[in-house]
């Protein structure tokens, strides 16, 4: 999703303390360790809440802990890979080579794991997000990853973390790959009106009519896979939601783009539950 991290926090100062030197090396630790941009939380909690609000067994806890690797690992890779590309050794190329190797173990456990309990080929939606994958992490290491075809394409990936899960649980692989496609619709018309709403909030012209477009598109898409069984109707119900909360946003003063975050990581919440609670009722 288009940038909406927090500053990092001011340390606290007076005209004669300066911060110490520990307390900056802890800030530039955790600046590497832990993403900061409530996208990406939100795009790898979203599929794993939906999959294990709907699928419960321990392929679906193993698979999470695999998808929530691989989302921490993301940044540490990002840094690393980007100083190996420009070819350069930085004192925080080896602290992102530590964290990429520990959330990139953890990372394996949860699918070695889930290769010894899984009642269905869970990884094949992880080869359909492959390719999505690969190109974001090649837009990450050229610091291209704030372009629209790669956040797009980062955010799609980690969606197929609920197909993966219900697969693992026994599902058939069309409602499966159904709840991905309601959180990829989300996705989308997340991501473009977000990017709408920081062009706003710059003074930019912000392009209303093809947000709108996207909102429209992605329900209709939904809604389709609905009307052929794949997905509940209250998933296309949560992807109104989505559409009705960017056309109130758009008609309200421009905010900082700290709420905007917030406020998407409260609508990706909203879609995860509504959706799993079509599929709990058969609604």
């Amino acid at each position: 999703m288009t940038d909406t991290r927090d500053p990092e926090p001011a340390e606290a100062t007076t005209p004669d303390i300066s911060p110490t030197p520990a307390l900056t090396g802890r800030a530039r630790i955790r600046s590497i360790g832990l993403p900061t941009e409530h996208g990406g939380w939100g795009f790898t909690l979203e599929p794993i809440l939906l999959g294990l609000l709907v699928a419960h067994s321990a392929t679906a806890w193993e698979i999470s802990a695999a998808a929530l690797g691989i989302f921490l690992a993301r940044r540490p890779v990002k840094i690393f890979s980007t100083d190996l590309v420009r070819g350069r050794w930085l004192p925080r190329s080896r602290i992102a080579l530590v964290f990429s190797l520990i959330y990139g173990g953890f990372a394996l456990a949860g699918a070695v794991g889930a290769f010894v309990t899984t009642e269905g080929p869970f990884w094949i939606p992880a080869l359909v997000a492959v390719p999505l994958a690969l190109y974001a992490l090649r837009a990450d290491a050229h610091s291209k990853n704030r372009a629209l075809a790669a956040e797009l394409s980062g955010s799609i990936a980690m969606g197929a973390t609920v197909s993966a899960i219900t697969i693992g649980s026994g599902w058939d692989l069309a409602p499966a790959f159904g709840l991905w496609l309601v959180l990829a619709a989300r996705d989308v018309a997340a991501i473009v009106f977000v990017r709408g709403q920081v062009r706003r909030l710059k003074g930019r012209p912000t392009g209303e009519t093809g947000i709108y477009a996207v909102q429209i598109g992605s329900i209709l898409v939904v809604a389709a896979a609905a009307a052929f069984g794949f997905v509940p109707w209250l998933g296309v119900v949560a992807i109104a939601g989505v559409g009705l909360v960017a056309v109130v946003s758009l008609r309200r003063p421009p905010v900082e783009a700290r709420v905007i975050g917030w406020t998407q990581m409260g609508v990706g919440l909203m879609v995860a539950v509504v959706t799993a609670v079509g599929v709990n009722l058969g609604i």
